[in-house]
């Protein structure tokens, strides 16, 4: 993984693209205390993770009172 401040990022931009397209993640560095700000990953490894669906089953709950009331339409619009 390559790291990089962001002085370095914009005079090699097409060349850390080339990388990120073999695969490779790029750290962004920022300021004088070259402060880690972002990382660079392929777009495949973005998408990668998924969300587990139920998480906070027994943890969280809902209920609307007996006077709640609104349309799909008011739902929708919000």
């Amino acid at each position: 993984m390559k790291t990089l401040t962001v002085a370095n990022l914009k005079a090699n931009f097409s060349d850390v693209l080339n990388d990120v397209k073999k695969g490779e993640k790029v750290i962004i560095e920022y300021g004088k205390k070259r402060e880690k700000l972002a990382v660079i990953i392929p777009y495949k490894e973005y998408n990668k993770t998924k969300r587990k669906v139920g998480i906070l089953k027994g943890k969280a709950s809902f209920e609307a009172g007996p006077d709640f009331k609104m349309t799909d339409e008011e739902l929708l619009s919000l």
